[in-house]
């Protein structure tokens, strides 16, 4: 059986650095958040929500739900999340961090394998601590769009690093 600490320590890493680029975006003027441009995504928002409702997926599918359910329910949040401020994003952050570090503290055996259907790819086995990697890897490489997309707009964006993480504990 494998102890979650470590699983749990990289989520508390991804929970930390999606504050802190929250809290530049708080800080930046307001109209920045939901501005239009040429990007990947068509604005910042986009990307934290896409952040969040990938967020929320995974953590239905390490709950037990099938890929094809994880994705609807995400589905169905879409529109009403990518309508949010971001002071509003901050709080259901925090409320999905709350409960996917509850369920990752209950978890006994992060090692143990889940099957997971994904329409595009077909079916995976992988563990749960896998899954929260790719969660955490994924939520780093949308940060990094947010850190570009704000380049574009004359923006500053703000250092999220793993390493920054450890020094700030």
């Amino acid at each position: 059986m494998n102890h979650p600490e470590p699983v749990l320590e990289m989520y508390n890493y991804h929970s930390w650095a999606n504050g802190v680029i929250i809290d530049r975006l708080n800080d930046l003027p307001q109209h920045i958040y939901h501005k239009e441009i040429q990007s990947g995504f068509s604005s910042v928002s986009k990307v934290l929500s896409h952040i969040y409702l990938t967020d929320y997926a995974w953590f239905d599918i390490i709950s037990g739900k099938s890929m094809d359910e994880a994705m609807a329910c995400s589905n169905q949040l879409r529109e009403e999340v990518e309508k949010k401020s971001i002071e509003e994003m901050k709080k259901i952050f925090v409320a999905l961090y709350d409960r996917n570090k509850e369920i990752l503290s209950t978890e006994e055996d992060t090692d143990k394998v889940i099957v997971v259907d994904n329409p595009y790819a077909g079916l995976l086995e992988t563990s749960i601590s896998e899954s929260v990697l790719h969660v955490v890897t994924h939520g780093s490489y949308h940060r990094g769009n947010i850190a570009t997309m704000l380049r574009q707009m004359g923006h500053t964006s703000v250092m999220q690093d793993f390493g920054l993480y450890l020094y700030s504990k």
